[in-house]
């Protein structure tokens, strides 16, 4: 082959790699074509086929690129360099995957490549700064069959069935077909035939979600606190008595200090108290000059506070930024200018309503909120969220992908509040029960049931998986003859 027709041959390799990452970002909301991923990942293993690992690893990482260049396109929205080293990081965990991917052998590439993909999804949801999973592959198999998967192995289990799949669309008319498509079928079925996560418990819990509405995109994040809170306040006014619980969004209550020392305080009790219910809200207390806090805190109907719960899992150069000294002298860091301070104790609050599990926004994507929660005794979850500061609607519709995935893997009905959407209720079954407009002024009134018992994956987690997909791998590369 001359050099002119290598050359091609190479841009021609690197187009396919970086269409494989844009199909599979197309099965991500907002534009849910599930499907997609199994194309893009069959692309993906069809290029890798008989390279060398440095191309392997180069391919993978231009198939991330494209992936996560789409998937994770809201981050530029919200910090430039976070989201240039977002991407480009989350892009380097698929090429990763794509080196422990032999290149040869039909049936050892088949069993690669689902383990692969499932252990660097693990490992990019952990590493670095606490893991940034938004934009990952399981997302977009929320609203696809093989969704109920997720009560066995939560989200990474979906990653790597996404990848079966596309093993069976690149190996389609191959002997490879039956196999991969027995497995991609039987998960599923299996997970429609497990336990959901035990059964209905005590009377239904009549909810009210408060959602004040107003202006979306990045200055929303400049609003005055006192609109936001007098526009939550006026939608509260919305809602329809009798009510047990009612949730307001994240962060919308800004304070500093204590929040029980304010009279904002004195108002949430004075609404839990009209309404007979226990309110559950979102809180930024400001601490010293470049600290908060992000909690959600819990009013008893008889106006008491019962419990408070600070968020966990911050979003990197959102919330807070990594080595903020040095990146200070490279970057602008005047739209992150303090750093949330991280919690560490369980988000179960323990009020009239039941025990209640929460995870704050970003920590929606994280499948141990669910768990730790289901095994601390909450029958239900919420999830106060803020995604006014996105113009569009990949955000909030991530959110919702990941809120649904949440509800099959903890087998707990999900509520969702957010100060200009979306807001929204998603059962055990993964289904989106209502769910309101984005930007507008609006209040959900829905019947919760609570849930007890524990689905597969909330005993388990993910270490069965991890294992089996390392089994996997070390098995595929067992007893090759010829380096790679």
């Amino acid at each position: 082959m001359g050099s002119n027709a290598r050359q091609q041959a190479i841009k021609r390799l690197w187009g396919l790699a970086l269409l494989s990452g844009v199909l599979s970002a197309l099965s991500l909301p907002p534009w849910g074509a599930w499907p997609f991923a199994f194309v893009g990942l069959g692309l993906l293993y069809t290029a890798l086929e008989g390279k060398p690992w440095r191309r392997r690893l180069l391919i993978g990482w231009i198939a991330g690129l494209g992936h996560f260049g789409i998937g994770l396109f809201w981050m530029l929205e919200f910090t430039l360099p976070g989201g240039i080293i977002a991407i480009l990081g989350s892009a380097l965990f698929v090429g990763a995957a794509a080196v422990l991917v032999p290149a040869a052998g039909p049936w050892r590439r088949a069993l690669a490549f689902p383990c692969a993909l499932l252990l660097l999804e693990a490992a990019r949801v952990r590493f670095p700064f606490g893991g940034v999973p938004p934009g990952g592959l399981a997302l977009g198999q929320a609203g696809g069959p093989l969704a109920p998967a997720a009560r066995i192995g939560g989200p990474l289990v979906l990653v790597a069935l996404t990848a079966l799949a596309g093993v069976a669309t690149a190996q389609a008319g191959r002997r490879i077909r039956t196999a991969a498509v027995a497995v991609i079928v039987a998960i599923p079925l299996l997970g429609v035939l497990a336990p959901a996560g035990g059964s209905a418990a005590g009377d239904p819990v009549r909810v009210g979600i408060v959602q004040g509405g107003g202006r979306r995109g990045f200055r929303a994040v400049d609003s005055d606190p006192g609109d936001v809170y007098d526009a939550h306040l006026a939608a509260t006014d919305l809602l329809q008595p009798p009510l047990d619980l009612i949730v307001w969004p994240e962060n919308v209550i800004d304070v500093d200090g204590n929040v029980a020392d304010t009279t904002v305080a004195d108002d949430m009790a004075a609404i839990a108290r009209r309404f007979n219910a226990t309110v559950v809200s979102g809180v930024v207390e400001g601490e010293g000059t470049d600290r908060f806090r992000n909690l959600a805190v819990a009013w008893a109907p008889d106006g008491r506070i019962v419990g408070r719960y600070d968020k966990v899992h911050r979003v990197p150069f959102g919330e807070w930024v990594p080595f903020r000294s040095l990146v200070d002298k490279i970057a602008d860091l005047s739209d992150v200018p303090n750093d949330a301070i991280a919690g560490h104790k369980p988000n179960v609050l323990a009020t009239p309503a039941g025990r209640l599990g929460v995870a704050i926004s970003y920590e929606v994507f994280f499948p141990d909120r669910g768990r730790e929660a289901t095994n601390r005794g909450a029958s239900m979850m919420l999830v106060p969220t803020n995604a006014s500061s996105f113009k569009t609607s990949q955000v909030p519709t991530q959110e919702v992908a990941a809120t649904r995935l949440l509800a099959i893997a903890s087998g707990r009905t999900v509520v969702q509040a957010a100060p200009t959407g979306y807001s929204a209720v998603v059962t055990p079954d993964g289904r989106v029960r209502a769910r309101t407009v984005l930007g507008r002024r609006q209040v959900l009134r829905f019947s919760v049931t609570r849930h007890v018992g524990r689905t597969i994956y909330a005993r388990l987690g993910d270490w069965p998986w991890l294992l089996l997909s390392l089994a996997g791998i070390l098995t595929a590369r067992s007893r090759r003859r010829k380096a790679v």
